[in-house]
């Protein structure tokens, strides 16, 4: 496609000798901004915790289990969580089955200072909602006795 700048007749974009402006995206300050936020986020990728924090008590014997189901966890004040994100206890059951695809079974994980009363509530309510049960913990570290 052919077109003049200023009464030049030409192909192309041309810089007039009157001094026309070239009408031309500069996009060097956009790389320059996406450069700099790379770099923050590169920067703070790794100080970023995912997930909500749960001290889990340390057991000899653990079993590795590659399934993906439900996950209830229960703060040390109390607190239930439905795969992080707060639900009453008086409907963790039907929540579970809302979220999730026919689950049978669900991992119940809390924090090692946690009281037995909200443990043994959760249990019970998912109990009643006919799930199976299964309680994390992690493997306890026995290279560090020696």
């Amino acid at each position: 496609m052919a077109f003049s700048v200023n009464g030049s007749s030409g192909i192309g974009r041309r810089r007039s000798r009157t001094g026309g402006s070239l009408s031309e995206i500069n996009i060097v300050p956009l790389v320059d901004v996406v450069l700099v936020l790379l770099i923050i986020f590169m920067l703070t990728a790794h100080v970023m915790e995912f997930g909500m924090e749960v001290n889990v008590p340390e057991v000899k014997n653990t079993q590795d289990s590659a399934e993906d189901l439900p996950v209830v966890s229960i703060s040390r004040s109390g607190n239930i969580f439905l795969n992080e994100k707060p639900v009453n206890i008086n409907n963790v059951g039907a929540e579970v089955n809302s979220r999730f695809k026919n689950p049978k079974a669900v991992y119940v994980r809390a924090d090692k200072a946690t009281p037995f009363d909200p443990i043994a509530q959760v249990i019970d309510a998912l109990n009643t909602a006919k799930f199976q049960i299964r309680l994390v913990a992690k493997p306890e570290d026995t290279s560090a006795r020696r």
